[in-house]
């Protein structure tokens, strides 16, 4: 597996996750995952707990979502990092395609989410759910023979799971190629067009657990989505 490094230091490892590659193992999961990855280049970690157990690997991303995904080296590292994750001082963006047209410069979505009752592997709004806020801000819009479309930057400042797509599936404006959430239908739509589902995690922003300054690390959309929106960078 080649994963692009963005950044590495003693402390602190940043790399851009491709599409289609599960991040943490599990008892379930046959195919190569990040963490192989991180364990057959730099060997076990020393450690007990999560940082053991994820091999460094602060947070995650969706199997089918690419983008800036950060791992500790050490034990003091992953312990401040998943500080300031938990306590929201982490700043993360996101560029999707959508279904539709944005007819708002910028939407806040505020909404509890867990387990759709009707499907365990899908999340849902839902009541008593876990809060979750995720800001909207449209890009660009453009229309090809398969309907109209939005390119949106997402700014999360919870970490639930699905959220980002869960928020825009609730304004029915759901993630092109996003087999869980567009429907089966638009999903084999969407598969002749475009290769995959369209969310990238492209910024983010932290305090560098050794040195506490800030710092911003970028990850361009992949070539496979840079020409499906016709080749501009947003």
């Amino acid at each position: 597996m080649d994963i692009p490094i963005i950044y590495q230091d003693k402390s602190l490892l940043v790399v851009d996750k491709p599409w289609g590659v599960v991040v943490n193992r599990s008892e379930t999961q046959r195919g190569e995952t990040v963490q192989d990855w991180v364990r057959a280049r730099w060997g076990e970690v020393e450690g007990v707990g999560d940082f053991y157990e994820r091999s460094g690997i602060v947070h995650r991303l969706d199997k089918d979502t690419s983008g800036i995904l950060i791992i500790a080296k050490n034990l003091e590292a992953f312990g401040e990092l998943q500080r300031q994750f938990k306590s929201r001082e982490v700043e993360k963006e996101y560029i999707a395609l959508v279904h539709g047209k944005m007819l708002q410069e910028e939407i806040v979505v505020n909404a509890p989410l867990g387990r759709n009752p009707r499907n365990r592997i899908k999340w849902a709004i839902v009541q008593g759910g876990r809060e979750s806020t995720t800001a909207f801000s449209l890009i660009s819009q453009f229309s090809n023979e398969y309907g109209d479309f939005s390119l949106i930057k997402c700014v999360p400042t919870t970490g639930r799971t699905h959220q980002i797509r869960v928020h825009l599936a609730s304004m029915r404006m759901p993630i092109v190629a996003d087999v869980l959430y567009a429907g089966r239908k638009r999903h084999k739509i969407d598969g002749k067009w475009c290769p995959r589902m369209f969310l990238h995690a492209t910024r983010l922003s932290l305090t560098h657990p050794t040195t506490g300054k800030r710092v911003t690390f970028a990850s361009k959309l992949p070539k496979e989505l840079l020409e499906i929106q016709g080749g501009s960078t947003p």
